[in-house]
């Protein structure tokens, strides 16, 4: 065993007692949390007591100081400032410096936190987390890269989903906004959304899909939840957040007793999901039946519809949400009547059928990605405590 202290090259590298210096123009001085902040130059060259260049590791020091067990961190490459909420951690190299990320992604720091109102990881102790660690510099830096290839294919997964996703909402546009469909003759007619083609027509969210909503059971029966594999998956916004386009895990279910006694909605599977509450717009598509909670909307196709998943996914990809509010210029919540009677446009059944002949397969092809993310991550996290505790050895490394 041996502490984050002992391991680190040069120690903490601490921002804390940094100034704040505001910055000229409208350009932001400080943001808070551990994440950084990739100003233009001229705002990196005003505020010298923030930069840093090189790669590093934040971690962060108070507010949400972690999600679950681990701690909250985010690996750095570049130049970058930080406010005063994180602390600053570098390895003698890059490698070594990812394998403390690693390390501490295996680690519990709840009996590190204090502040019973707000949480906070302090330099003493971050110094003091104690964990296995190879003494083997060779070993780690193998560990670090076996762990690097899975992250890397998932980040090369993640760059080809956010290009299918930005070509697939380009085909939407060139269609639906530009007009420019296949068979198009430029013939239009007026409508509530402006012009449309000749032989669409206008109609309501609520018209074309059964639109439900989510249901939480008491919180204080905890009889109804549980975090592992029980009755179905119940969906939270932050469960959004974490997913991809396509969302298969939750990080809490609810038991086939609770979907009975509260009438919780079902959620089909290939349903589109979008939040409505707090942060309105956050959308994913179903991969199995599913349950949410009361902050997301369900938009279940209805059988005389033409309309697809991926239509809708897309026509509210690009719907600007602030438009539905009354007064407030960030909408942080809307309701199931304002859902319900957002205006939409209907194409042809063939101009329909069409779309959905090139704009499927794209959405297939995210669907696969999204799976192989999954699978990695899974992947990942396995290895992950069985390589830092040597119960899973690198090869080379048996004896």
């Amino acid at each position: 065993m041996t502490t984050l202290g002992e391991v680190i090259s040069s120690g903490l590298i601490s921002n804390h007692n940094n100034k704040r210096y505001p910055l000229a123009g409208n350009e932001r001085a400080r943001r808070q949390g551990m994440f950084p902040y990739y100003g233009a130059a001229s705002a990196i060259d005003f505020i010298d007591e923030y930069k840093y260049d090189g790669f590093y590791l934040l971690v962060a020091e108070d507010g949400t100081v972690y999600d679950g067990k681990s701690p909250m961190l985010q690996l750095v490459n570049g130049k970058f400032w930080v406010s005063n909420h994180s602390h600053v951690l570098q390895g003698k190299d890059e490698i070594i410096t990812k394998f403390l990320s690693y390390i501490l992604k295996n680690v519990s720091i709840s009996p590190y936190i204090t502040g019973a109102v707000q949480p906070k990881l302090t330099k003493e102790n971050l110094y003091s987390i104690s964990f296995l660690f190879p003494e083997n510099e060779t070993e780690q830096r193998a560990i670090a890269e076996v762990l690097s290839s899975v992250d890397d294919k998932i980040e090369l997964l993640r760059e080809q989903n956010r290009i299918l996703e930005e070509t697939a909402q380009v085909i939407f546009k060139e269609w639906f906004v530009n007009f420019n469909f296949p068979g198009a003759t430029g013939k239009m007619v007026d409508s509530e959304l402006g012009g449309i083609p000749d032989k669409w027509r206008m109609g309501k969210l609520g018209e074309e899909f059964n639109i439900t909503i989510g249901r939480t059971p008491p919180r204080e029966e905890r009889e109804w939840f549980s975090s592992i594999p029980i009755g179905k998956k119940w969906i939270s916004i932050k469960d959004i957040g974490n997913s991809e386009m396509y969302i298969s895990n939750t990080s809490e279910y609810l038991t086939d007793e609770a979907v009975e006694k509260f009438n919780i909605p079902i959620i089909p599977e290939n349903t589109t999901i979008m939040s409505f509450k707090m942060t309105v717009g956050k959308l994913a598509i179903t991969t199995e039946k599913m349950l949410s909670n009361e902050a997301i909307a369900h938009l279940k196709i209805k059988e005389n519809s033409n309309l697809s998943t991926e239509f809708i996914y897309s026509f509210l990809k690009g719907l600007d949400f602030n438009s539905l509010g009354s007064t407030s210029s960030i909408v942080t919540a809307i309701n199931s009547t304002m859902i319900k009677d957002i205006d939409i446009f209907i194409p042809e059944k063939q101009i329909m059928q069409k779309f959905n002949k090139v704009i499927q397969p794209i959405f297939a092809k995210l669907k696969n990605n999204n799976g192989q993310i999954q699978t990695l991550s899974a992947l990942r996290d396995a290895l992950l405590p069985k390589l830092m505790e040597g119960e899973v050895r690198v090869k080379g490394f048996n004896n």
